[in-house]
């Protein structure tokens, strides 16, 4: 089954008054960064009555853009009001009972920071400096995707 994404204008859609989930400024900055940075990269789900079911967060984020139009998914027809509900619950749910592997985070932060990425862009704060409780982890070898060559990141 593949999904039939739309462009769609912001204001066909409303956030869901019964969203479960709350977002907090930070986590509104953060999509806001991400958006800016990436642009859209997944699509908002909704009724087609125009209900966001997934998305509420991305959808004010990109209002506080300025943005004027949105990518966007609608819920299959027939879906009952519970397979609704359920499938907003699962979206913020299973997201939220993923773990970090803290050395790999860690590494890729660094690495990115190394480069003078925004790194409040994906809503990490900016690196403290290593210390001897926290030492920077072994850098990964990166491979050129234009030549295949191997290197190490400075």
């Amino acid at each position: 089954m593949s999904l039939n994404v739309k462009t769609v204008q912001i204001t066909e859609l409303q956030h869901d008054p019964d969203n479960a989930r709350k977002h907090s400024q930070r986590n509104l900055d953060a999509i806001a960064g991400s958006l800016k940075t990436f642009g859209q990269r997944k699509p908002i789900v909704a009724t087609t009555t125009g209900i966001v079911v997934a998305g509420n967060g991305t959808l004010e984020a990109a209002k506080s853009l300025g943005w004027t139009e949105i990518d966007v998914t609608y819920i299959p027809n027939g879906w009952t009001w519970e397979q609704i509900r359920s499938f907003a619950l699962a979206d913020n749910r299973t997201a939220e009972l993923a773990e970090w592997d803290s050395e790999k985070l860690a590494a890729q932060l660094i690495e990115l920071d190394a480069v003078g990425w925004e790194l409040d862009n994906v809503g990490f704060e900016k690196l403290q400096p290593p210390t001897e409780e926290t030492p920077i982890p072994k850098r990964r070898p990166v491979i050129c995707p234009d030549c295949g060559a191997e290197f190490i990141p400075e």
